[in-house]
């Protein structure tokens, strides 16, 4: 009969595996400073790196998504 492998971590016990910086204190934990700038009927949207580099300002993104909305026909 083989001994079981020390080194396999042990069922149920999976977070004490985890590496420090990932265990999240929850007692350290403050409300989102932005979520109260984010209106009800709002749609955030985070854009990939390489498309927000060609935008410069928050204005620039609505002013051409307006531009599209109004080009495309209403269904």
């Amino acid at each position: 009969m083989r001994k079981a492998d020390k080194s396999a971590p042990e069922p149920g016990n999976e977070i004490h595996q985890m590496l420090p910086e990932y265990c999240f204190a929850y007692s350290k934990a403050r409300p989102n400073r932005f979520a109260a700038e984010i209106a009800e009927e709002s749609l955030v949207v985070v854009p990939e790196a390489n498309i927000a580099r060609v935008f410069e300002t928050e204005e620039t993104v609505k002013a051409i998504l307006r531009a599209i909305a109004q080009a495309t026909p209403k269904a």
